[in-house]
């Protein structure tokens, strides 16, 4: 019989030469593999998935449409959270709401309108004409009749006078510290009366209402300047009784509207913030792009903050309409309504940068060619300073692979912290906001560079040495068959 072996070392290779062991050698292998494939079974393909019915394409088309009320409604109601949390803050807080008035006595147009009032109550108390027509009739009486008609011609001169030295008086005792504090503690005795003035429950006291207005009452400070005048040579104005004087602060009707907002805010002041956030939330649940609800969430949440700006600025002007020039100046008119409500508005500005912070932060992490582009800046940058870190022999360690396995709990705790500390803050501003937001960048950048993945195991994928061929099996001698 003849030897197959012999036989395949006899095939001619390329070129009609004989096969060289290794070759022979590489031709025995491969026909062993494709011996070992061709009895292995054929395995199945993988079925198909189902197909997706077109009724459960139908059954989600409700989601996008209930998904915008939702975040449209939760947008809404962010102002009247933030006029319902102001509001509860002024009349709960009495440190809050002094914080809020102070600045006024230190504005100079409400200086200069506060100074002419004072001013005119101690003038009409005093009364010069009349003063001067007495003396001149008790001149005219002990026989100096020259003297009572030089007194009654300069009356008015006099009475001009007195007025200039008493407002110049006045004027420095408003600017002075003692009228901070004392304009301090009045407004502390007078926070008890504006909230029972908003609540119904009392119209007496430090604030009240006349003729169509709601006023602060003036007289603790005319007691003051009175003081101070007689220190200056004016004794008679300690004998006089201290006038009556008031500061108009908005107009009554309005009063009437702030009760009846007072009430219902007072109530809601807990629940409108929390479903605001609420409805906001639902609406990116429900929606079919998590992502892309959100960002629509935060641009609708900075675009409310823009509507609640209109409403002051409209607010405004028909505060300043509505009190005359010879009630209140309008410059000192518009100083008190900017500084009441300068806390809403350093409350809007910060809430409109977060919404436009969330919105940014969404689509940052999503996956658009810019996102994309961002994020490939970002891991090159870290990418660099580890290969640094590493080229100086700067190491994390331990530390370094737990932060990896962690990461994904690293980041969210500290978004977290980065809210709370938000939400907290008593009096959020613009530059706080960017300043958290630096912080939580730093944050996470220390969490993707101190964070390294576990050393793989390295494996050689370098083919190994061929197996030794097989010896030739001896050549038959000549003439067998």
């Amino acid at each position: 019989m003849t030897d197959t072996t012999s036989t395949d070392s006899n095939v001619p290779g390329p070129g009609g030469r004989s096969l060289s062991r290794d070759e022979r050698a590489e031709l025995e292998a491969l026909r062993r593999e494709v011996t070992t494939l061709r009895a292995q079974p054929a395995q199945p393909a993988p079925p198909a998935p189902p197909a997706q019915p077109a009724t459960g394409r139908r059954r989600g088309r409700w989601r996008s449409p209930v998904a915008a009320i939702l975040i449209v409604l939760g947008c809404l109601l962010a102002p009247i959270s933030v006029l319902g949390i102001w509001t509860a803050n002024q009349v709960s807080n009495t440190d809050r709401y002094v914080a809020t008035v102070s600045p006024l006595i230190q504005d100079p147009a409400i200086q200069h309108a506060a100074t002419d009032k004072i001013t005119t109550a101690i003038m009409t108390q005093i009364n010069v004409p009349t003063l001067a027509s007495q003396t001149a009739t008790q001149l005219n009486q002990r026989g100096l009749p020259r003297a009572a008609t030089l007194v009654q011609n300069f009356s008015g001169s006099i009475a001009s006078a007195i007025q200039g030295f008493v407002h110049n008086a006045v004027a420095q005792i408003i600017t002075s510290p003692a009228m901070n504090n004392v304009w301090l503690q009045a407004n502390r005795t007078a926070h008890a009366q504006l909230v029972a003035a908003l609540s119904g429950s009392n119209n007496s006291g430090a604030i009240t209402t006349s003729n169509g207005q709601v006023v602060l009452n003036l007289q603790p400070f005319i007691k003051v300047a009175q003081q101070d005048l007689a220190n200056r040579g004016l004794t008679f104005l300690e004998k006089l009784p201290t006038p009556s004087a008031t500061f108009p602060l908005f107009p009554s009707r309005e009063l009437v509207k702030a009760q009846t907002a007072y009430r219902l805010v007072n109530d809601l002041k807990i629940v409108l913030p929390i479903l605001c956030l609420l409805l906001i939330a639902a609406g990116v649940y429900v929606a079919r792009s998590h992502r892309r609800a959100l960002i629509g969430a935060g641009l609708g949440f900075a675009a409310s903050m823009f509507l609640l700006a209109a409403i002051l600025l409209i607010v405004r002007g028909a505060y300043l309409n509505a009190i005359p020039d010879n009630t209140l100046p309008s410059d000192a008119a518009a100083a008190a309504f900017d500084i009441l409500v300068r806390f809403i508005r350093l409350a809007l500005r910060a809430l409109l940068v977060v919404g436009l912070v969330v919105a940014a932060a969404a689509f940052l992490t999503g996956p658009s060619p810019t996102a994309v582009r961002v994020r490939s800046w970002f891991t090159a940058g870290f990418g660099w300073l580890r290969r640094s870190m590493d080229h100086f022999g700067v190491s994390t360690g331990p530390v370094g692979r737990w932060t990896y396995a962690h990461r994904r709990g690293l980041r969210i705790g500290a978004v977290a912290l980065a809210c709370l500390i938000f939400v907290f803050l008593g009096h959020p501003t613009v530059a706080v906001v960017i300043t958290l937001v630096v912080l939580l960048l730093v944050a996470l950048g220390l969490i993707e560079l101190i964070g390294r993945p576990p050393a793989q195991p390295v494996t050689d994928s370098t083919p190994g040495p061929p197996a030794p061929p097989a010896p030739p099996a001896p050549r038959p001698a000549a003439g067998a068959s």
